[in-house]
């Protein structure tokens, strides 16, 4: 991870303090360093003027003794000039003659008079009326000593500096302290400042990461601040939000159940043609039983028409009663739940004249580890579905098998195809935008049966026409661990 990508995933609580110090540092360094060097420049001109007025006043003292050669009274006003300058801190003043030879000196200990001038003397100077050497804490200058437009000798003067970097060291160490506590301030108020903004933020984003995992849940009236603040109207817009969310949701669920009842209501009507048939043969099996009970062979007959008729109308009330009553138990799947399915789709099929090709491969048990009530309820809503789109006369199938750990069930029909619309609800990860619109609660239902099994479905136009929807269905390792026990 790079250090800009580590840096984006602090906090902004954090963050913000550590730019504003970031920001003071750098701002304080600018101005320290414009302070400091204007600093320099102000004492640079100060040393300058003083050094000037300091050798003008000691070429007037000095220069009539030189034309005469007094070395005593070069002396004197070396002397003089000492104790008048002190704010100049002069450390050594050396006057040499024409010719170069020294006449006298403040030290004339160690520069001996009529000695000749050290050749390190006359390499010091810069451009300058003083140079600085910041090693040693010294500036020098030197005044050549002119008289009718001749050089008739020179000053040359040292002058103790360490006050001007002794001063320059202090601002320098103000400037530090100063800056140092102003960015902690800053930081501390940036901090406390960017927290009490972005408090609102964090309860909208836990009642957002709540709503992510479950039930999205309205903020509270004593968290929304007073007035029409941006906050407020956000987290009002939030709860209106979520209250039209619950409404969908509601209404959503509302027509689903509708559209489970109409489906039931459409098999109702061809299963009781399916219970009638047979009722009208038991109610014939019953008066003949009456009028000719005595008879052996007639008694016989009657009874097992009888029995036949009513084993037909128990397996067609409990395969809807399988169908549609709530799954509570976590019951595998086995080949009968999809012949339940058959026979509840049988009159639907009978009316339309329609023909289902049926394929069910089971490789070895009976049962799969997959839950049946789901599975069946998918199945059949999307039969009832092909149904619906296949003309009158044509071909639906149902092929399932096994494979890979999973259940594979392909569902064909010979309609027209599937509305991008009513596509997304059954593969696209949202499928609110197709419900929200009032249309295919049927593959909604189907699409949350396949949510709540950790499937998906898959969906292709076959190559003689017609559409297939694959459902691919994991199984589960705890119903595989139970069939197992």
């Amino acid at each position: 991870m790079s250090l800009i990508s580590r840096f984006r995933s602090i906090p902004v609580t954090y963050r913000v303090p550590v730019i504003v110090a970031l920001l003071m540092v750098m701002i304080s360094a600018v101005i320290s360093e414009r302070v400091l060097d204007r600093l320099s420049r102000t004492q640079e001109g100060f040393l300058n003027g003083l050094a000037e007025t300091y050798l003008d006043g000691l070429s007037s003292a000095v220069l009539p003794s030189v034309l005469r050669g007094d070395v005593w009274e070069v002396f004197d006003a070396l002397d003089r000039s000492s104790s008048s300058y002190e704010a100049l801190s002069p450390i050594e003043t050396v006057v040499t003659g024409s010719d170069g030879r020294i006449l006298a000196a403040t030290d004339p200990a160690r520069m001996a008079t009529f000695s000749q001038l050290p050749a390190n003397y006359l390499n010091r100077y810069g451009p300058g009326i003083v140079t600085i050497d910041e090693s040693a804490l010294t500036g020098f200058a030197k005044r050549d000593l002119i008289y009718q437009g001749q050089p008739v000798g020179t000053i040359h003067a040292t002058f103790d500096v360490s006050r001007l970097f002794a001063e320059r060291h202090e601002i320098f160490l103000t400037l530090l302290v100063t800056n140092g506590v102003l960015a902690v301030l800053f930081s501390l108020g940036g901090f406390l400042i960017v927290r009490q903004m972005i408090s609102p933020m964090r309860i909208l984003e836990n009642h957002m990461r709540s709503a992510a995992h479950g039930t999205a849940e309205p903020i509270s009236l004593e968290q929304i601040p007073e007035g029409d603040s941006e906050v407020a109207g956000l987290f009002r817009g939030y709860n209106t939000l979520v209250h039209a969310e619950r409404e969908r949701a509601n209404l959503a669920m509302q027509l689903a159940e509708e559209e489970k009842l109409s489906s039931l209501g459409r098999l109702a009507s061809g299963m009781a043609h399916e219970i009638n048939n047979p009722l009208g043969g038991l109610f014939n099996a019953l008066d003949t039983l009456k009028t000719h009970g005595e008879t052996p062979g007639v008694r016989d007959t009657s009874i097992s028409l009888i029995e036949r008729g009513l084993a037909g109308i128990r397996d067609v009330v409990e395969a809807a009663l399988a169908t549609y009553r709530p799954e509570r138990s976590h019951r595998p799947l086995s080949a009968d739940d999809l012949d339940d399915v058959r026979l509840l789709l049988k009159p639907e099929l009978h009316r339309k004249r329609q023909r289902l090709d049926w394929e069910i491969v089971w490789n070895g048990s009976g049962e799969l580890p997959v839950r049946g009530g789901p599975v069946r309820q998918a199945v059949l809503n999307l039969l009832l579905n092909a149904s619906a789109v296949t003309a009158e006369g044509g071909i639906l199938s149902l092929k399932a098998e096994d494979s890979r750990n999973q259940l594979v069930i392909e569902i064909g029909d010979q309609g027209p195809g599937f509305p991008a619309d009513f596509a997304g609800i059954l593969v696209d990860s949202d499928p609110g935008p197709a419900v929200r619109a009032g249309g295919g609660l049927g593959l909604w239902m189907v699409r949350r049966l396949v949510d709540d099994l950790r499937g998906r479905v898959v969906i292709a136009t076959k190559k003689d026409g017609g559409t297939a929807v694959t459902l691919l269905i994991p199984f589960q390792r705890e119903d595989r661990k139970a069939n197992a026990a």
